[in-house]
């Protein structure tokens, strides 16, 4: 099919940059970026930017705050004109929401207002996930019972809906409805592989000026979304070595909460991450050879 798109998920360190890249080098295609970190300019070493051109990669100075409703115009605009062109679109990135909504048609409620948000923050840190949880079920009993108490960042965004008249409930991610014909890849890595690499990284990202990276940004009025990208304020204030060893332990729990999503979403096709990445770059061509989706 001439406008098929390719998609490609898995937890961070898991290689999905390099296997996109891989698939560029063996069918006339260009990679579009669904990774929240990696659309500020001036984080490259942090945010493990792709070497080769990518497209919704440093679009933003890191004072713009960006909501997924922008990120999606961005990528439906660029998937479109990579189609355009006679490309396939390849997809790739660890945020699971925003590949969500770079491939499909999310209906996204506005943003809640600074004020709403700290408000209801404020009541989740004040009063408890427990307390916080029974008010959602007050609220939205059906949201509530999709949402664990702990769920600090989902409990809130419940409660932000609720009080403007959504629901959390609602939020069907994964229907499996998208934009154009999709293949949505997940790559599987076991643990002990995936430590390596989530070490490997960060001590690559110590030898390449990650330090200075964050400092010249934190040194700049931040935004919302640019001040959570992970290990930003941890490299610009802790020890190198603490800074790199909290980096490890966030992306470990980036990486289980990913693993969270790839089981939500329908019509995915598992591969095995270990080998490299022009092996898997050739199964994913070929899978979509074979389902009438690329031509041969």
């Amino acid at each position: 099919m001439a406008d098929t798109v390719i998609a490609i998920y898995g937890p961070t360190a898991s290689g999905k940059t390099a296997v996109a890249e891989a698939v560029t080098r063996q069918i006339p295609a260009e990679v579009v970026s669904a990774d929240a970190a990696a659309l500020f300019r001036g984080l490259e070493v942090l945010t493990a930017a792709p070497e080769q051109p990518a497209r919704l990669v440093g679009v933003f100075d890191v004072e713009h705050d960006v909501s997924v409703g922008e990120f999606q115009r961005l990528a439906h605009e660029a998937i479109d004109d990579v189609l355009s062109r006679g490309r396939t679109p390849v997809v790739v990135g660890g945020t699971g929401l925003y590949l969500r909504a770079a491939v499909s048609n999310l209906e996204l409620p506005p943003p809640p207002t600074e004020e709403v948000r700290q408000r209801w923050e404020a009541f989740y840190y004040e009063h408890g996930g427990t307390h916080a949880h029974e008010r959602l079920q007050t609220l939205d009993a059906e949201a509530a019972a999709r949402v664990h108490p702990n769920d600090r960042r989902r409990v809130v965004r419940a409660l932000e809906l609720a009080e403007a008249g959504g629901t959390l409930a609602g939020d069907e991610l994964w229907s499996g409805v998208t934009r154009h014909p999709t293949l949505i890849f997940g790559l599987e890595v076991p643990d002990d592989v995936l430590e390596q690499r989530i070490r490997a990284r960060a001590g690559s990202m110590l030898e390449r000026g990650v330090v200075a990276e964050a400092r010249a940004a934190l040194a700049r009025p931040l935004s919302r979304s640019a001040s959570k990208v992970m290990g930003l304020a941890d490299f610009a204030e802790l020890p190198a070595e603490d800074a790199r060893e909290a980096l490890v332990a966030n992306n470990r729990r980036l990486a289980r909460y990913q693993r969270k999503w790839m089981r939500r979403m329908s019509n995915l096709v598992p591969l095995d991450g270990a080998r490299s990445a022009d092996v898997i770059a050739g199964e994913i061509v070929e899978t979509a050879r074979r389902r009438g989706m690329l031509e041969a």
